[in-house]
């Protein structure tokens, strides 16, 4: 089977971007992908892409070439773009291609995602009585996993503080304030524990990656980045997840715990070599959880890292280094290939102010969407 390279990314700004459509910035960030690595769009062999609110992915042909490619629409809530990104890597590692594009774009309205409980199989009584706001589910679940683990409630402040400094490092990003814990602490409460300033938001942005043979990754690029491992995995009975309409007595681990574990035995590589891990952060207690379920630290381990510092940009382990979600906000469509994004310029050493020093060499990406599905990637070069 073939290896997989990336080499082209390209990215519109996300955040709001008022008069250009979600099409428009997914074009903008096709066309800088292949100008980074000298291609056209006639070169591509296929294509895979997905948006939950601006249209579908294959109609975008109409604006970057009428080629005759195969172009392939995916929907994954927010795991869209990780599993756009999946299904490209089995289309080369088969030998069925060589090269292509994966496309992820999106364009929300303002306020929470707006979704009805009859498209993923539940009554509407769940929608009636408020259980379809996923601000409620996620401050239950960090709720019970701080006391769980004896974990303080504050930390979640330093975490939003550590995504929100990060943002304003990065030019691509929506958030680029700085904001004190303290203040994100007093902010109001959404869901006890979580405040306003601990969630994201929905938003605009687009992002776009070519991939290629390994073996043929230096035609197209001088620092090519390879796609060693990546696996998508669905919940299991009694695992607890967004849109859970019940609770199981017996409880199973989360789809991140597989899909974490398949993506390193893949690429050959442990949780302890990873130098730069992007994980969801849909809200502050999220990306607490995912570093245990990734498998990147111990439950009970986080607050010491937070704290210490080691999650930040010039830490041992650094998380979520362009701002995650929480400085990014989520375009649902590209979410999870900005993580792979940021990544790849890491390894490039191309991050200007956010950059991770002591030149890494491996990346771990995790996306996490409703209900209950993830994607994760292990990249190297």
């Amino acid at each position: 089977m073939s290896e997989v390279a990336v080499v082209g990314i390209g990215m519109h700004r996300f955040g709001r971007t008022p008069g250009v459509s979600g099409r428009a910035q997914a074009v903008h960030a096709a066309r800088s992908a292949l100008a980074d690595c000298g291609l056209r769009f006639s070169d591509m062999q296929f294509g895979f892409g997905g948006s939950h609110s601006a249209g579908d992915a294959d109609t975008l042909v109409s604006e970057l070439g009428l080629t005759g490619l195969p172009f392939i629409n995916v929907a994954n809530g927010c795991a869209t773009g990780g599993s756009a990104l999946i299904a490209a890597d089995a289309a080369i590692r088969s030998g069925q291609h060589d090269l292509g594009i994966v496309i992820g774009f999106d364009k929300h309205p303002r306020g929470a995602f707006n979704t009805d409980p009859s498209e993923h199989g539940i009554g509407s009584w769940y929608g009636e009585t408020g259980l379809m706001v996923t601000t409620q589910f996620f401050g239950m679940k960090i709720q019970r996993y701080l006391h769980e683990h004896d974990l303080a409630p504050s930390v979640l402040a330093t975490i939003a503080e550590k995504s929100f400094g990060n943002g304003a490092r990065n030019p691509m990003a929506w958030r680029r304030k700085e904001i004190p814990a303290e203040e994100i602490a007093a902010a109001p409460m959404i869901s006890d524990p979580l405040t306003q300033y601990m969630y994201c938001s929905p938003g605009e942005g687009a992002v776009a990656l070519v991939l290629c043979r390994a073996d043929h990754a230096r035609r197209y690029t001088r620092t090519p980045v390879f796609l060693a491992g990546a696996a998508f995995r669905s919940r299991r009975y009694g695992s607890f997840e967004v849109f859970s309409p019940w609770l199981a007595a017996d409880r199973v681990d989360s789809p991140t715990v597989e899909a974490a574990a398949a993506a390193f035995e893949a690429a050959g590589v442990d949780p302890s070599e990873v130098d730069v891990a992007q994980i969801q952060d849909t809200e502050s207690g999220a990306e607490l959880m995912h570093m245990a379920e990734t498998g990147l630290c111990a439950h009970g381990e986080q607050e010491e890292l937070i704290r210490s510092g080691a999650t930040a940009v010039r830490g041992r382990l650094p998380i979520n280094t362009d701002g995650g979600c929480i400085a990014n906000g989520e375009p649902i469509g590209a979410s999870g290939l900005r993580q792979v994004h940021e990544n790849v310029l890491q390894l490039r050493g191309g991050a200007d102010g956010h950059q991770v020093p002591g030149d890494p060499r491996v990346g771990f990406t995790h996306v996490y969407g409703a209900p209950g599905i993830s994607a994760c990637t292990v990249l190297t070069r």
